[in-house]
C-alpha cells in the first residue's frame, strides 16, 4: 500500500465506525484482562457467553481466586483450551492479589509477567483500559496487514512494528479495533468480501472478483480511481 493511501484508508474506516469498541464484554479492567486471556484461539461470542455467568460471581481477582481451578473450568469449558486457561487465570489472580493489591498493573512488563498474558493481550489491555497507543496483532490484523500491503510482516511482531510506523497518529488509538473488525467481517480469511469493502481502492490485494449477483461496491470492484 502506497504511503499516500494510508491516511485515507483509516479515514474511511473511521467514517464508517467513528467510535470502535472491542466486542468482548467487560465492566472493569480485571474483567477485560480475564476476557482477553480467555479469548486466545476462541471467538469473542464464545467468551462473552461464558463470562456473562462467570463475572457476576467472580468479577475480581480475589473472587476468581476463591472460585478455584475446578469451578472455573466448569464455567469456561465451552471455550477452547479451557483447562490451560483456567490454570493461567487462577495463577494470574494469585499474583494480582499477592503482588499488586488486586489491581491490574498498567505497565507492559508487569502485564507480560502474568501467566497466559503475552504481548498481544498486554497491548489490548494497555489500549482499551488505559488508552495507550498500542496495536495488538491478532490473526485478523496479521492477515489485513499482509493482504492489503498496509504492514507486511513474517510474524505478528513485525506487523505490529510496521503498523506503529505507518498508522497516522490521529488514528493510532483506534486502529486496533478498525483493523480487527475489518478482518473479522470484510477481509475474511478464505474469500475476502471485496465487493463490500469500503477501502478497496487503497488495497493492494488481487484479485477482487465479486460473486454473482453482488451489488454496491461490486459494480466498481476493480476501480481504484
Amino acid at each position: 500500500m502506497k504511503q499516500e493511501n494510508v491516511s485515507p484508508f483509516f479515514a474511511t474506516l473511521k467514517a464508517a465506525n467513528p467510535l470502535p469498541m472491542t466486542e468482548l464484554e467487560f465492566t472493569t479492567v480485571f474483567e477485560l484482562l480475564a476476557a482477553v486471556l480467555l479469548s486466545a484461539q476462541a471467538t469473542d461470542v464464545g467468551v462473552n457467553k461464558a463470562t456473562r455467568k462467570l463475572f457476576p460471581i467472580a468479577g475480581t481477582p480475589k473472587a476468581m481466586l476463591e472460585l478455584g481451578v475446578e469451578r472455573l473450568e466448569g464455567h469456561i469449558k465451552t471455550i477452547g483450551l479451557y483447562r490451560m486457561k483456567a490454570k493461567h487465570l487462577i495463577e494470574t489472580c494469585r499474583i494480582l492479589v499477592e503482588q499488586h493489591g488486586g489491581v491490574v498493573p498498567r505497565t507492559r512488563a508487569d502485564l507480560e509477567s502474568l501467566p497466559g498474558v503475552g504481548r498481544k493481550t498486554a497491548n489490548v489491555v494497555l489500549n482499551v483500559a488505559f488508552g495507550e497507543e498500542t496495536l495488538a496483532v491478532d490473526t485478523h490484523i496479521f492477515r489485513v496487514g499482509n493482504r492489503t500491503g498496509l504492514a507486511p510482516g513474517a510474524d505478528p511482531y513485525e506487523v505490529e512494528m510496521r503498523l506503529m510506523k505507518r498508522v497516522p497518529r490521529q488514528y493510532l488509538a483506534d486502529a486496533h479495533h478498525w483493523l480487527v473488525l475489518h478482518g473479522r467481517y470484510v477481509c475474511v480469511a478464505r474469500t475476502p468480501r471485496c465487493w463490500e469493502c469500503a477501502v478497496i481502492r487503497y488495497c493492494d490485494y488481487r484479485p477482487k472478483t465479486p460473486p454473482p449477483g453482488a451489488r454496491g461496491i461490486a459494480a466498481t470492484v476493480g476501480d481504484r480511481t
